[in-house]
């Protein structure tokens, strides 16, 4: 009986071990990329769109990071207003440059790009909850040695960290479809839009889930890439309350930022979108499980919703 006892206290002990890992190793930090906009959209003003985004995260008791790109709004009053309101509402706000320009376009010095984030800065570091993190357009660190160490090493002399993504996902062309949806017919039914959606993050989640398990032989904290836009407005609360769902604890990007992997700089002159895909890439890492729509721009998704005549 004894031995029998040591027996059910022992897998037990190993049940409790197994299950308090699990709650520690799958965790995500949400962050926002090109915000605030003062650009027109249906069914909600800018104020309201970043109200909206802000009261999803409240109600969720989630702590966030955006990052912002000045020119969408923040070099204005009425959009230095809406980015400030991130900040008082306890989240990061971190850069992304003025405009938007893309480091790989052959019209672009790394000089150029460098004003960008400098600029940028001018008009963030007054913000509540500034952070010096920089959050790479389109995610392309430089397609040249030049540009690619000429970049890094600004970051390290200005104090700057390279703010990660490693769960990237579409939800821009999502957005996108559902503008054009609602600029047709603003009571239209855009629940297969949010469907997909929904779908379409669950599927990336779990691909980069399992590529950070293949190359990492564990799960990394994860870091999302979302965009401030009506969709997310709309439904931010749903895609938060589906990872919760799914057994993900959410964590503060400055708690996701502390795990050993957002260190790693991979070699690869032209880096992939997720941080994951590009040391894959540099690794040699060839097709994977899911690997395929992690470069399909959810073009799956979209598929389904021309089916539904969407």
């Amino acid at each position: 009986m004894r031995a029998s006892l040591h027996g059910l206290a022992a897998a037990a002990l190993a049940l409790l071990l197994t299950c308090a890992f699990g709650a520690r190793a799958q965790s995500l930090a949400f962050t926002f990329d090109d915000g605030p906009s003062v650009a027109a959209t249906p069914l909600l003003s800018p104020q309201q769109r970043n109200q909206a985004l802000l009261d999803a995260l409240a109600r969720q008791h989630v702590s966030a990071a955006l990052f912002v790109t000045a020119g969408n709004g923040a070099d204005r009053p009425e959009g230095y207003a809406l980015a400030k309101a991130w900040g008082d509402a306890g989240h990061a706000v971190g850069n992304h440059t003025m405009s938007h320009p893309d480091l790989h376009s052959a019209k672009l010095s790394v000089e150029q790009y460098q004003q960008e984030l400098l600029e940028c800065d001018a008009i963030i570091r007054t913000l509540p909850g500034y952070q010096k993190w920089f959050r790479y357009t389109f995610l392309r660190e430089g397609n040249t040695p030049e540009k690619r160490d000429g970049m890094r090493a600004f970051l390290q002399q200005h104090g700057y960290r390279n703010a990660y993504v490693s769960l990237d996902t579409s939800d821009w062309r999502f957005d996108a479809k559902l503008r054009e949806v609602l600029s047709k017919d603003a009571r239209a039914d855009t629940a297969p839009i949010k469907a997909q959606y929904l779908a379409h993050v669950r599927q990336r989640a779990l691909a980069y889930r399992a590529l950070s398990q293949q190359l990492q032989g564990r799960d990394i904290a994860q870091v999302i890439l979302l965009h401030h836009n009506l969709l997310n407005a709309l439904w931010l609360g749903d895609v938060i309350a589906q990872f919760k769902e799914m057994g993900w604890q959410i964590v503060t990007p400055a708690a996701a930022f502390a795990d050993p992997v957002y260190q790693v700089m991979p070699e690869r002159a032209a880096p992939g979108q997720s941080l994951l895909l590009s040391m894959g890439r540099s690794l040699g890492l060839g097709k994977f499980p899911g690997g395929e729509r992690l470069l399909d721009d959810g073009d799956h998704e979209m598929a389904v919703l021309q089916a539904q005549g969407k």
